[in-house]
């Protein structure tokens, strides 16, 4: 299964914070979850095609090995409180479940 999830930055916060933190906690923290086959931030670089610009600032793609799994790695304290500065910079995420065709 895999979690797409995607944000804008909020108001106010720091570009090089935020991906520090990703790079330095978010990315390793969650990688080393046991129900995670894979963890990516991906950034916004444009709109292909268009000079448009990005709706949203920030992809992130969970590679899970299953929903039960995911949801207990995720609900322990340790990692709410590792994953806490999320919520500092995400504004309003969207966790969409998707499945392979």
């Amino acid at each position: 299964m895999r979690i797409i999830v995607y944000f804008k930055l909020k108001a106010g916060a720091s570009i090089t914070d935020y991906e520090n933190w990703a790079k330095t906690r978010d990315i390793p923290g969650v990688n080393a979850l046991g129900s995670i086959n894979g963890f990516t931030i991906h950034k916004a670089t444009g709109v292909f095609g268009s000079d448009e610009k990005p709706e949203y600032d920030y992809f992130e793609i969970i590679d899970i090995a299953t929903i039960d799994k995911f949801v207990a790695d995720i609900s322990t304290a340790e990692f709410q409180a590792a994953a806490a500065p999320f919520q500092e910079y995400a504004d309003n995420p969207k966790f969409v479940l998707t499945e392979d065709l």
